[in-house]
């Protein structure tokens, strides 16, 4: 951390080089306040419960501490160590996107899972590998139910806009993926709201998480 949080730069927050150097050449020119104050509790490996809306700069809060330790854990092609959880398919195309370049110089594959797209196409790139996957939860569930998609091996989960996949009734579908998912991994869960189904979530699945509030920009 740097010894003020206003002169904070995405390489003072600890991450690698290459994705310092992607978000430069994307343009970011300094983390917005969830990045600062996400980043480097995600980096310690801390699970993370925060509220803050759409616009914010989220994304990049998570994505970039999960290419970070997944790029320090090297993990093999066809394993899927990371998993992003959204409400919609648009939602997954643009998270999916915006890590695709984040990832640039990383080695690490993206790619996006939701419904409405043909299945066959699915399990032929999750059959090639992707260490990370952007999927809306009942085609997770789907992959997960065929034996396409393993969650074994994952090492951080995030679950973005929760609030908004409760409200559109995915919260059997979260419990049946997050029971599948080993017991040491790291979570984080935003949400724009924490009505009381959110804290009940993160009471059963997050293990004493750090709480972050972002006001919007």
């Amino acid at each position: 951390m740097s010894s003020t949080p206003d002169a904070a730069t995405f390489p003072t927050l600890g991450l690698r080089p290459e994705l310092a150097e992607a978000v430069a050449a994307l343009g970011y020119e300094e983390p917005t306040p969830v990045q600062r104050e996400t980043i480097p509790l995600l980096l310690e490996g801390r699970d993370l419960l925060g509220q803050a809306a759409t616009g914010t700069g989220k994304t990049a809060a998570f994505a970039l501490p999960m290419l970070h330790r997944l790029a320090e854990a090297r993990p093999r092609a066809r394993q899927t160590c990371g998993l992003v959880l959204v409400p919609t398919r648009e939602l997954a195309m643009q998270v999916a996107e915006a890590m695709h370049k984040y990832a640039k110089g990383s080695g690490l594959s993206v790619l996006p899972l939701y419904g409405g797209a043909p299945m066959h196409q699915q399990i032929r790139a999750l059959e090639r590998g992707a260490q990370i996957v952007v999927a809306t939860p009942g085609r997770a569930l789907d992959h997960m139910r065929r034996g396409t998609l393993s969650l074994e091996p994952l090492i951080m989960l995030v679950l973005d806009e929760a609030d908004e996949m409760l409200d559109m009734g995915f919260a059997d579908d979260l419990d049946e993926i997050l029971k599948a998912t080993p017991a040491g991994r790291q979570t984080a869960l935003f949400s724009a709201t924490m009505p009381p189904r959110i804290l009940a979530i993160a009471e059963r699945h997050l293990q004493s998480p750090a709480r972050i509030t972002i006001a919007r920009e």
